[in-house]
């Protein structure tokens, strides 16, 4: 295993399952969010089920922590595999290139700034939706009053707004860069990838703010 994570390969590897992990995490949390248009009853007894997942092996809640346990564990290898690896490229090439390909750079930033501005954004999420610090409702058991009141604020719709612009840039650069980096997306195959990725960040950064759009415009109250 150590030798696996020492390889450039490996590190690639570690950073395509992590991020396949997290990206099915996401689509299961976005399908979750959308029923909180079914009322607060349904999402509220919604989120009182992923409390009671395994139950009764699992403690209340246990489930949950282990699944944030888990993420965390693969958000770590992820950012650091992330950062040797650009660590690595640098000092394989000292002198930078006389002619920057411009495509190339602006999905590097992209990919970079992006994962600093999710990283930053799950700790205030884990702050405002799960211990309810930084939410203006923020009572145990009342998800959707809690949801409705992060969005009822001017600095709840920006933060959430701003990281879920940058999680639909980074799974769109992010799928292609797994595939380049694994060997799997050739000449003919990268246009459908891209296709792919597109897609798939439109519609988790459309499924994503839909809710608060929701709640801004008074359909969810």
């Amino acid at each position: 295993m150590r030798l696996v994570w020492r390889s450039t390969v490996g590190k690639k590897a570690v950073m395509a399952v992590t991020g396949a992990v997290m990206l099915a995490y996401l689509v299961a949390h976005m399908l979750g969010n959308l029923k909180i248009f079914f009322g607060p009853e349904e999402f509220n007894g919604y989120a009182h089920w992923l409390r009671t997942i395994g139950a009764p092996v699992l403690h209340h809640g246990w489930f949950l922590w282990l699944l944030r346990a888990g993420l965390l564990t693969a958000v770590v290898l992820h950012g650091v595999a992330a950062y040797q690896l650009t660590r690595r490229a640098r000092a394989a090439r000292p002198v930078r290139y006389a002619h920057r390909r411009a495509r190339t750079d602006y999905a590097t930033r992209t990919m970079r700034w992006g994962g600093v501005i999710l990283a930053l954004f799950v700790v205030w999420h884990l702050l405002d939706l799960t211990t309810g610090t930084v939410n203006p409702h923020g009572r145990p058991g009342q998800s959707y009053q809690n949801v409705v009141a992060t969005f009822g604020t001017w600095y709840g719709n920006a933060v959430y707004g701003v990281a879920m612009l940058a999680l639909g840039l980074h799974v769109r650069h992010g799928l292609l860069a797994a595939a380049r980096s694994l060997g799997l997306a050739g000449a003919r195959a990268e246009r459908a990838l891209r296709a792919t990725g597109t897609g798939l960040a439109l519609a988790l950064t459309a499924g994503f703010l839909v809710v608060p759009v929701a709640v801004m415009t008074k359909v969810v109250s």
